[in-house]
């Protein structure tokens, strides 16, 4: 690693890599260990909110044992979207951890997308039924795709998804995405019906300090495996109240988005992912438990894929060489 240059990585580029779902799972899991042992620093993220319901936030964390150091200053705007625009955008820089020299920056949306379901993923392991059929997807977008993705890998009885968007449209792609992967796939009328009765309920619209929630408790079947990718903005209070089992990715960044506004509702999670990966909490242990993952985004996350990332575009020479 230079100290003269750093390696630039566009969106393209970084998909170019093809880094798959399987192998980000696996890494996301394994710093999800790391946590857990102790072995990670990460501080709660700052941010700046320019726009009602808008942020852009630091993420800065450092992973030992992969020898990835950096942090990833990403945007969620929920106007862009209308205007043609993507809901996350932003960059992560990578830094030598010996030096402390930057040697890459990359686009970060595709990363946050596919390490946020990984996160869902490694979660599902843990608190999902193993006889999982049916998957709900709330909000058809990047994320909803992503998880798609990533929970077909974990979940083995995967057989039916049903999809809601408040863009009928989208919900129509997403479900002619899904029969493509030989699913079985339902396009729901509303949100109501494509919850009921289903295993697994992924919840991925925007983020927002003040919702007013829909997804009802009568609405979720007992057993079911529910991931708030949007915090507390689609499910009401009783969810997580009358929840057996509520993890988060980070107990300290929760308390901290609870000290910020967030959260005013929801009660206390049994533990975090670091601790259910490392052997320290205990999972699901029975079938009719109702559990519930809401992972807030974690920049060990994003260091431990971008980092893999950054070594294969080296390895098949994909990138811009920039001076410092």
């Amino acid at each position: 690693m230079g100290d003269s240059n750093l390696l630039y990585l566009s969106r393209q580029d970084v998909e170019k890599v093809n880094l798959p779902m399987q192998r980000i799972i696996e890494r996301v899991e394994a710093v999800f260990v790391e946590k857990g042992q102790g072995r990670t620093e990460m501080p709660p993220k700052p941010g700046i909110h320019p726009g009602p319901d808008a942020f852009i936030h630091a993420m800065p964390a450092y992973v030992p044992a992969m020898a990835a150091a950096g942090m990833k200053w990403v945007s969620g705007f929920p106007a862009n979207p209308a205007a043609g625009l993507p809901y996350i955008s932003g960059l992560l820089i990578l830094n030598d951890p010996r030096t402390g020299f930057p040697i890459c920056v990359m686009d970060c949306t595709w990363i946050t997308a596919q390490r946020t379901a990984a996160a869902s993923a490694v979660a599902a392991k843990h608190l999902c039924r193993k006889d999982a059929q049916s998957l709900a997807i709330l909000a058809c977008g990047v994320q909803g795709r992503s998880h798609l993705e990533a929970l077909r890998l974990v979940l083995g009885e995967l057989r039916q998804v049903r999809a809601y968007d408040i863009v009928p449209a989208i919900a129509e792609q997403y479900c002619a995405e899904a029969k493509a992967l030989g699913l079985e796939a339902i396009l729901a009328d509303n949100a109501e019906s494509a919850v009921r009765g289903a295993d697994v309920i992924v919840t991925s619209g925007p983020i927002l300090k003040q919702p007013t929630p829909v997804l009802a408790q009568d609405w979720v079947k007992p057993g079911a495996f529910l991931s708030a990718v949007d915090f507390d903005s689609y499910l009401q209070a009783q969810v997580f109240t009358e929840a057996d089992l509520l993890f988060t990715d980070d107990l300290t960044q929760f308390h901290y988005y609870k000290d910020a506004g967030y959260f005013q509702q929801t009660p206390e999670p049994h533990g975090d992912l670091g601790q259910l990966c490392a052997g320290q909490a205990t999972g699901r242990s029975r079938a009719e438990q109702t559990t519930i993952a809401v992972n807030l985004g974690l920049a060990i996350e994003d260091m431990a894929v971008s980092v893999e990332i950054y070594q294969k575009a080296k390895e098949l020479q994909i990138g811009t060489r920039l001076d410092l």
